[in-house]
Formats: structure tokens, sequence, C-alpha cells
């Protein structure tokens, strides 16, 4: 195989107390740690350890799973990575937040906010929350339709790089002696009018230091894959199996095209569980003493309901009853990207049910192997044109994220496709992406 161009980018996500639901049961961190800034801090600081590009905060706006049986509930992710900001120097900070349920002047502003305060290591991950919960918090009976979702979302994007490009770059001027603080013409309300959204602007903040935060996408579906190719910097995606990985890559790379863009400008991460231990053996009884915490039950449970099917439709030492299962572009009870990932997987292998119960976590890929495991199929997955990158979920936190910065990354560090040092300070760099000019200098500069 030939030497990559470029190293990859490395998130770690941050998933409660890891990606595998019986994590917290082992207790390596006191019950109520997630509510706890210092917790994030401390991983965060792990993760500027190894010099990974980001950390990334999933978030939903409904309190969901077992509580009387699994921690629920989520810190405000903008507020929570404000803290994890002032904690870290280098290390970039994502926060999920919905264009279901904001409006984009005040998610502007937000994120704009933490971009400001972390000098620069912003990004706003986008979802659309498919779920029934969320929308009952905010006055519907249920969640909209997958089109009219991604619809919304289309528009609130618009309108949101609108505000975050209301500033020129030189707007402001800082002139105390001559008492000029800024050029008024330079500062545009961007007066949009649209189906969803009526918004004058312009922000009340100048353009933050990356220009504006870093737009991520998470999403699949062919709504997702619509907005992503054309508006997102990075996508978190789901693949499974590297087949499909390649495809995916070639497909949101040349959509990315269609829309004028330069592809090496758009990151394709796809997420990556992990469970790593010294050797095979060691790994595997990590991962067996986590599955016996949360037990047979919940392992099942998380098969059915991203099929979309009750527990008792499943036979357990069967495959997938196919025939229940209809379409996923028909899906509208959860993600399109889990449920194709979920698919392809027990499809391409001829998985039963409980098989297919140990071999996802969280809807993602999952590896239960050795450091050099785990850096060969990063590698591999880099080098065959699956990945700019990847989104890490390790089992359990904080050794998780120790085990990942002190064994793979030397190994990826060796093999020249991960960075020794960090070479700029904004997320934009760490990612390889270029400062974006404000659409109205582009607009000045083209008459």
């Amino acid at each position: 195989m030939s030497q990559p161009a470029k190293h990859m980018s490395i998130g770690m996500n941050i998933l409660g107390f890891g990606a595998h639901a019986g994590a917290w049961r082992q207790a390596e961190v006191p019950a109520n740690a997630y509510l706890d800034p210092e917790y994030y801090s401390n991983i965060a600081r792990i993760a500027e350890r190894g010099k990974l590009d980001a950390i990334f905060l999933a978030d939903g706006p409904a309190l969901f799973g077992d509580i009387g049986q699994h921690p629920a509930g989520r810190l405000e992710p903008t507020v929570l990575l404000t803290a994890v900001a002032l904690a870290t120097r280098h290390i970039g900070v994502i926060a999920t937040a919905s264009s279901s349920y904001n409006d984009p002047y005040n998610l502007a502003r937000r994120f704009s906010s933490l971009d400001h305060i972390s000098r620069g290591r912003a990004a706003w991950n986008v979802v659309t929350n498919a779920g029934d919960a969320a929308a009952q918090n905010f006055g519907l009976a249920g969640a909209p339709r997958h089109v009219d979702r991604y619809a919304r979302a289309d528009e609130f994007i618009d309108v949101t790089l609108k505000l975050w490009d209301s500033w020129e770059d030189d707007a402001v001027i800082g002139d105390a002696r001559r008492g000029r603080f800024a050029d008024p013409a330079k500062v545009h309300a961007i007066d949009f009018v649209g189906e969803h959204f009526s918004v004058k602007g312009p922000l009340n903040l100048p353009r933050s230091p990356q220009g504006r935060p870093v737009l991520v996408q998470a999403g699949s579906s062919e709504g997702g894959k619509a907005l992503g190719s054309r508006y997102a910097d990075a996508i978190f995606t789901t693949q499974t199996t590297l087949v499909d990985g390649q495809a995916f890559y070639q497909e949101m790379k040349q959509r990315a095209r269609q829309w004028g863009r330069n592809p090496e400008h758009l990151k394709i991460m796809p997420g990556l569980s992990t469970v790593i231990g010294s050797s095979e053996a060691e790994a595997q009884a990590r991962f067996d003493e986590l599955n016996a915490w949360y037990g047979e039950a919940g392992l099942i449970h998380q098969v059915a309901a991203r099929v979309g099917l009750a527990v008792s439709e499943l036979e357990l030492d069967a495959p997938l009853p196919w025939e229940r299962i209809g379409p996923v572009a028909e899906f509208e009870r959860g993600s399109h990207g889990f449920l194709e990932a979920q698919l392809n997987l027990a499809r391409r292998e001829n998985l039963t049910i409980r098989e297919l119960s140990r071999r996802i976590l969280v809807g993602h890929r999952l590896i239960v192997g050795t450091p050099e495991q785990v850096a060969d199929t990063l590698e591999h997955w880099f080098r065959a044109g699956a990945a700019d990158g990847f989104n890490i979920m390790p089992d359990m936190f904080p050794s998780g994220v120790e085990v990942f910065v002190d064994e793979v990354v030397p190994l990826l560090q060796k093999r020249g496709v991960f960075r020794h040092e960090y070479q700029g300070s904004t997320l934009r760099d760490h990612l390889g992406l270029p400062y974006p000019a404000s659409q109205y200098q582009r607009a000045a500069e083209a008459v």
C-alpha cells in the first residue's frame, strides 16, 4: 500500500461512562461523575496528551433509557465544553445540538461564543433528532417526518452560516483614541426569510477565531448525505465494513464536488468502538465482563431497538427476521445510518441476533483486541480510502482513553499516519481545513 499524503484525524467520543452500557457498573469512577466537569476535562487532557483532534459530546433533549437500571441524562454540551475548553489548550471541542429543537440565532450565538472562549477550537455537530421523546418536550405529539426534519435542518444551517459570516474579518477597528470600534459597513443584516425561519441579523458577536466554528454532521440517510455533502466540514458516520466504508467515502467526496466544493475539505470520520487489552484474551475477558454487567437481555434489547422490532419477535440464535424489516428509507423511528450499518454487517457475515449483539456498540463498528490490532484497522481503513479519520468510542472511561493514547497512538505515529505534535492552534488547523472567507467578503470580491 502506498504512503498516505496526510495524517488521519482522530476524535474521542465521550459517551457517559463509556461506549458499553455496562461501563458504569465497573465503577472506574463514581456513579455521579457524569455530572462533574472535571470528569470530562480529565478525559480531554488525556486525549490532548495523545495529540487527538477533538473530543465529541453526543446529546439529545430528552431523558432516555431505563433510569432505574442505568445512569441517564447529560449536561448541556456547549455549557460543559466551555469548562473543558478552559481546562485544555489544544484539543477541539465538538458539541451536538439539534436543528429540530433550537432556533438559529441563539444557536449561532452559543457556538460563536464557545469558539471565542476556546480560541478557535469549537464545532457544532448537527443532528435532527428522530425520537418522539424529544419532540414531546417541545409541544409536539411526535417527531416530524424524516424529510421534514432535514428540510428544516438545511434552512437552519443556511441561516446559521449567514449569521456567523455577518461580520467581515476586518470589521472591528478597535481604535480607542479615535473612538472607532467597528466599521458599520462591514457588519451586515442577513434579512433572511424562508419557509421555517425569519431572521434579520446580524449576529451580536464578531467573527470567531476560526472564521466560524467547524460544522460536523452525523447521519448517513439520504437526507443526511445531502446535508453533509453541502455544508459539513466533517461527517461522523457509521459504516461497519470496509466495503461499505469505501463506498460511502467515494459517494460523499463526489457529492461534495457536485456542490462545487473541494472534496479534501470534507473529512469522513467513521466511528469505532474499542475494547483493548494487552492480548486478545485479555481484551475478550474485559469485553465479557462488561457484557455480564449489562446482561444478555440488555444486549438483545439494543439490537431490537435499532431494527424497530420487539425483543419477543427475535430468535436469539437465528438471523434477523428480514421479512419483518422494511426498507431503511421508510424507517421513521430512529437513525437510518445506524440501521443500515447494523443490517449490512448482519447480512454480509450471516450473523445470528446473539452474535450481532456482540459486534456493535452504540451502533458503530467494534474491535476487541490488542493495541496493534486497533492500529492495524485504523491504518487499513485510512490507507484503503474508507476514512480521513475516526471518532473513537472506548468501552469505558478513563481507562479506555488512557490505553488508546498510551498504546495505540504511538503505533500510528511510528507508522507515519498520525501527528507527533499539533501544527496549529485551531480545530480547523488540526483537521487540515482552510480558514473560510465571509460570504460578504466573497460577494464583494466577485463584483
